[in-house]
């Protein structure tokens, strides 16, 4: 585990604990050792606070490109933070550039780390969960890896959207982890990847109790579909 991600650990991560209490249930599912995606439902930026203040092992968060190639003074301390953290960098936007970040995630998981991601693609605008894209199916097949479904409930009460921080001491924080989906001898086609997919969510659900939506989260600022 880097040293900076362990310092967070004692420091951020156990302020979260002590400050929010979180309910942590089937922490067991997560392997003590091996390579696996977190995949988890989406509510808020605490989310990845609480995911990793709970969960013993470092995980390997994805971090906006823009971190690791800042100058001056800041962007240098930036980029040694996101390297530290052990972070992987994804471009914002998408296409051929966003799938470097999924070849830098394949040995990251081969190499026995975790890695987390949330198939929704970004926060919920509503609570509801959506329907989930490809890329963590895609990533766990060609890695080899089991897929664990996270189910968070609370966060957007503790840091909503727009909210810079979390506000202190507000709101139950419960994070569920599922049994892990084995992804062994799963085919990488589009057809056998949605399918791992819609599998995925409907294990996420499970875990939440969210209403769920058949189609994909709309972008930051839009109207969310009606119920």
């Amino acid at each position: 585990m880097p040293l900076l991600y362990t310092i967070g650990q004692w420091t951020v991560g156990n302020t979260m604990k002590l400050g929010w209490r979180p309910t942590v249930e089937g922490l067991e599912n997560v392997p003590a050792t091996g390579g696996a995606i977190l995949a988890g439902n989406h509510l808020s930026v605490a989310d990845e606070l609480f995911l990793g203040s709970v969960v013993p092992r470092h995980i390997a968060f994805w971090a906006k490109s823009e971190y690791f190639k800042g100058s001056g003074v800041g962007g240098r301390l930036t980029r040694a933070l996101m390297h530290g953290l052990g972070c992987i960098p994804v471009e914002r936007a998408g296409g051929r550039a966003a799938l470097a970040a999924f070849d830098g995630a394949v040995p990251v998981l081969k190499a026995g780390d975790l890695v987390a991601v949330y198939p929704e693609g970004t926060r919920s605008p509503d609570g509801r969960l959506y329907r989930g894209r490809t890329g963590a199916a895609r990533l766990a097949v060609a890695a080899g890896v089991p897929l664990i479904p996270v189910g968070v409930l609370g966060t957007e009460k503790v840091q909503p959207i727009g909210q810079p921080y979390p506000k202190p001491f507000t709101g139950k924080v419960t994070v569920r982890f599922g049994k892990p989906i084995e992804t062994t001898g799963r085919g990488d086609d589009r057809t056998a990847l949605r399918e791992l997919t819609d599998e995925l969510m409907a294990e996420i659900q499970k875990l939440t109790g969210q209403e769920y939506v058949p189609r994909y989260a709309p972008p930051r600022g839009a109207t969310p579909p009606a119920a």
